[in-house]
Formats: C-alpha cells, sequence, structure tokens
C-alpha cells in the first residue's frame, strides 16, 4: 500500500472550491488517474447542513453562510482555527466497512490529540471525539465527523477545534446535539499551533490506517488556494 499524497492549504480555501476539488479528485481516484489524498484546509466561517441536517438546528440562519455539504451528519461549524482534513481514501484497497472507516477517522483523531495529553474519547450514539470536564459532569466535543463514501471512494472526513471561535457555535445546534457543548484544544489551556496539529496528524496516521513499506512521516505539500488543482 502506498502512502496517501499529504497536502496543506495555507490560507483560508472557500468552502465551494473545497467540494470541487474533492468532487474531481474522487472522481480521478475512481476511474485510477490519481491516487489516494489526505488534505488539510481551514475555511472561512460558515455552517454546512450534513444529509440529515434539520432545519430548526439552524438557529441563526443570516449570521454566516449556509452551504448543503452533501456528506453524512447534521449542521456543524467550520472556521479560521479549526483543522478540516479530508480524507480521500480509495476504500477498495483498504477495507470496505463504512462502520470501520468512521471509527478509523474517530481512532486518528483520538491518537492525534493523546500527543497533547487530551483523553478523547468516543460516546454510543453520537459520531465524533469527546473530552470529558469538570471531573465528568460534562462533555464537550472538540472532533467532529462527516463522510461520504461514492463507489468506495471517501470524502469529506474530520474537523478538530484548535482555536476557533467557539461562540459561532451558537447560530446552530451542533450536530443536532444540544445537551453537550463544544471546546478546543486550546479552550483545555494547551498552547497547541496548527502545525504542531498537523505533526500529531501526520505521526499518528499509519497507526490506524496502515503503514506503507516506508515507516517515515508522509511527505507535506504546502500550496495556496490558488494552487489546488
Amino acid at each position: 500500500m502506498t502512502r496517501p499524497e499529504w497536502r496543506i492549504s495555507e490560507g483560508l480555501v472557500p468552502y465551494d472550491e473545497a467540494l470541487e476539488t474533492m468532487e474531481t479528485r474522487v472522481a480521478e481516484i475512481r476511474a485510477g488517474r490519481a491516487g489516494e489524498l489526505v488534505w488539510l484546509v481551514e475555511h472561512p466561517p460558515l455552517y454546512t447542513a450534513g444529509t440529515s441536517a434539520r432545519a430548526a438546528d439552524l438557529l441563526q440562519p443570516m449570521r454566516f453562510p449556509v452551504r448543503a455539504a452533501g456528506r453524512g451528519g447534521q449542521y456543524t461549524y467550520h472556521g479560521p482555527g479549526q483543522r478540516v482534513v479530508y480524507t480521500m481514501l480509495d476504500l477498495r484497497r483498504r477495507r470496505q466497512d463504512v462502520r470501520r472507516f468512521v471509527f478509523d477517522l474517530e481512532e486518528w483523531t483520538i491518537r492525534a490529540l493523546a500527543r497533547f495529553n487530551v483523553r478523547a474519547e468516543r460516546r454510543a450514539g453520537r459520531v465524533g471525539v469527546w473530552v470529558a470536564r469538570d471531573g465528568g459532569q460534562r462533555e464537550d466535543k472538540i472532533a467532529a465527523i462527516g463522510v461520504r463514501i461514492r463507489h468506495w471512494v471517501s470524502f469529506h472526513g474530520l474537523s478538530i477545534n484548535l482555536e476557533p471561535d467557539l461562540s459561532h457555535y451558537a447560530g446552530i445546534v451542533p450536530c443536532g446535539i444540544a445537551e453537550h457543548g463544544v471546546t478546543s484544544l486550546v479552550d483545555l489551556g494547551l498552547p497547541v499551533t496548527m502545525t504542531d496539529l498537523d505533526m500529531a496528524l501526520a505521526d499518528t496516521f499509519d497507526d490506524v490506517f496502515g503503514a506503507p513499506s516506508s515507516a517515515s512521516r508522509p511527505q507535506v505539500d504546502y500550496v495556496t488556494p490558488s494552487a489546488i488543482e
């Protein structure tokens, strides 16, 4: 198994541009014209609606742009200070099991956050990654998962809160869950940089998704939004 291309975009990537890029790359992967891609981005502030989004969960529709994402899940927020990780992987070459793929995305996130001594966990019936706080009296979401699979090629992926403006979540019911809050690495008191987080993701990817013959960290290509194919 060869390692996916690993790409980090500098600056804020418009969401519509990201959707177009993913659609194109997924089609090329399916046709055998391109390899897998892990793409790390930040977006301008917006709300995205998954295929299960409920209109009542969009509390402030005029606050930010709202986009239909085409992924699974409900409403979520994207914005500066949040690392969005788009995973365009060929599950025909890996494992054709959607539940396991979501589990692996969660596991990857948990292992990356463990590099900063964050005990992140799954919760039954709630997709995503959670952090217990106040001695277990409350739980906040630190990472969201939302995927789409087309002919066993994946796209969309996960988002991890590093230092977004958490007040921006007030415009939605995040992922349809009103009884829990959201948090970030900086909100937890951890002075983590985006580069730190990117390195943790790169270092733990092979642990979950399998290492190719070369066990070194993935080669990273930094690009500006205008350089995206």
